[in-house]
């Protein structure tokens, strides 16, 4: 039992990526994601925030929602934590990052304060996890020829497409590698007969499945989409919640759950027992992010059929160490909580 009351405080860290990070929809050379940390009886834990890199989700808006939320999770007992997502989306519904980001502390002092892993306290230790895709932003197609060989660690790779030259694009990767290639064309296509063209032509390409080919809200059409192609059609745009899952679970074969636009590890977990229920795929992927929330999403990766965990492995100097890459797998630290700390070049 805790008596104390918490000490919850914020940062803004600036992460620069190695390569300027393009999707359909814009470019970005860093980002700026904010931390929380959750202090009590003499233990740390720690919390990210990420964000998209175009909309109305930045460290800004992300800082004001937990102006709202610091106060409710001072007051709160941390170890009731099953009840408290649904309490936070009542006072910051359109900022699920900064949810994610006090969620995630809250749940890394539970887990120091009881001295387990968050894998072993969520029941999912010692299941084997698939092996992480690396993406690969739209660039040149000589550059991301480039970042396809810088890749050569990792065994399956994720494509940004959703631009006019998709086709040339790939036949320059196939060129220089025959790994099987997930393709995210992050609602790029705009018609479902361009979408259909674009996936005919990928279908020899050993591509192993399409990630939201479509507008979030072309929700028949991708339907549609599926019944032409026996690629599987992933949504990641159209689904943030668990809520949000029975509405599309005709039209697509998974679903991508991200814990910044689930709102913490708790949803994400509610979103996998619903697609469970629904036989629906699950991908468990991520945003730009630095091992803090990396790690978060790490310790739920057993659940997921397809894992998509390489925003840390985007960025220039990551400031904090969790989990481990073996055989290009993610390994989740064994030692309490997050198993997170700084990394060696992090100020103190």
């Amino acid at each position: 039992m805790s008596t104390n009351k918490p000490r919850i405080r914020t940062e803004t860290v600036h992460i620069e990526l190695k390569h300027t990070w393009t999707i359909s929809g814009g470019s970005a050379d860093f980002k700026d994601n904010v931390l929380v940390f959750y202090e009590r009886d003499g233990l740390t834990g720690i919390g990210e925030a990420a964000h998209l890199t175009v909309g109305e989700h930045t460290a800004e808006n992300t800082l004001r929602a937990l102006d709202r939320l610091i106060p409710f999770y001072e007051t709160v007992d941390p170890f009731a934590f099953a009840g408290l997502p649904e309490q936070a989306r009542q006072m910051a519904d359109a900022t699920p990052p900064a949810r994610a980001a006090v969620e995630m502390a809250l749940m890394d002092w539970v887990g120091r304060k009881w001295e387990l892993p968050l894998h072993r306290l969520f029941g999912l230790a010692g299941a084997r996890a698939p092996a992480t895709s690396f993406s690969i932003g739209l660039d040149t197609p000589e550059r991301m020829q480039n970042k396809v060989k810088e890749a050569g660690a990792y065994r399956i790779l994720k494509v940004k497409l959703g631009r006019s030259n998709d086709h040339e694009i790939i036949e320059t990767l196939r060129a220089v590698t025959d790994k099987p290639i997930r393709v995210d064309a992050n609602e790029g296509w705009r018609d479902k007969e361009t979408a259909i063209r674009k996936i005919e032509g990928l279908e020899k390409q050993n591509i192993e499945l399409v990630e939201q080919p479509l507008p979030r809200k072309m929700v028949e059409e991708t339907g549609w989409l599926r019944e032409r192609t026996p690629l599987p059609i992933v949504a990641d745009e159209s689904v943030f919640t668990a809520r949000d899952i029975p509405a599309v679970a005709g039209a697509f074969s998974g679903i991508n759950i991200k814990l910044m636009k689930a709102g913490g590890m708790l949803e994400a977990l509610r979103m996998f027992q619903v697609a469970r229920a629904l036989n629906l795929d699950t991908m468990l992927g991520c945003m730009i992010e630095t091992s803090v929330a990396i790690t978060a999403a790490v310790h739920l990766q057993s659940l997921a059929r397809w894992v998509d965990l390489d925003g840390n492995l985007l960025l220039n100097c990551d400031p904090f160490q969790g989990a481990t890459m073996n055989d290009g797998r993610w390994q989740p630290p064994d030692s309490p909580g997050l198993g997170v700390q700084a990394a060696p070049s992090r100020p103190h």
